[in-house]
């Protein structure tokens, strides 16, 4: 345990909480968080989730510019479904890009996990686009990815790292019932009848 991986998991945490409660500083705080866990992941050979970060990156600063402006006529952005449909084909290209990025790290690099790696890599960037544009299933999808990051490292004795997954896994079920909640259309006031004349 290193105090790059203290700070990266704080802010990791803060950051998520945030993002549950649909608080547009969680994309500043996530900047951090990867940027610390740019350097975390090499030094542990993990170099798809090395690369995951540089990626995300660019989408804390989409994400950002989706969530005050990517909306109605460039209005604050709300959370939707996705469709049935959609879920599919995200899922397709989502397992070509896990064999095929499993495939290069197993035989271009020393990485420790491959496979594992590439599943938790590829699926964090469908859930990371689906959050950016506040869909709803990309909790979901968080899920997921948490469970497998727990074991991942928990196995590369990143310990700490793997508890902040733990939680992770936790505020991404609230996340799901929050961002549920908040798309239920409220009902109309109840206006009294005009006085007869």
């Amino acid at each position: 345990m290193s105090r790059i991986e203290i700070v990266a998991v704080l802010s990791g945490l803060v950051c998520v909480w945030l993002t549950t409660r649909q608080n547009i500083w969680c994309w500043p705080v996530g900047l951090l968080m990867v940027s610390l866990y740019i350097v975390i992941f090499y030094r542990a050979k993990l170099y798809s989730d090395m690369g995951l970060q540089v990626v995300y990156v660019g989408l804390q600063l989409f994400g950002w510019h989706q969530w005050l402006r990517g909306g109605p006529r460039r209005s604050k952005l709300g959370v939707t479904r996705a469709s049935a449909l959609t879920v599919a084909l995200w899922g397709i290209g989502a397992a070509g890009c896990v064999v095929a990025l499993g495939v290069v790290m197993q035989t271009q690099t020393d990485a420790a996990l491959p496979y594992w790696d590439a599943v938790t890599t590829v699926l964090s960037l469908v859930a990371q686009v689906w959050m950016a544009r506040k869909v709803l299933e990309s909790w979901a999808v968080w899920i997921v990815v948490d469970v497998l990051a727990v074991g991942i490292y928990t196995v590369k004795e990143l310990y700490l790292t793997a508890g902040l997954y733990a939680v992770f896994l936790g505020l991404a079920v609230m996340g799901w019932f929050a961002w549920k909640r908040s798309m239920t259309p409220q009902p109309a006031p109840i206006t009294p009848p005009a006085p007869a004349e």
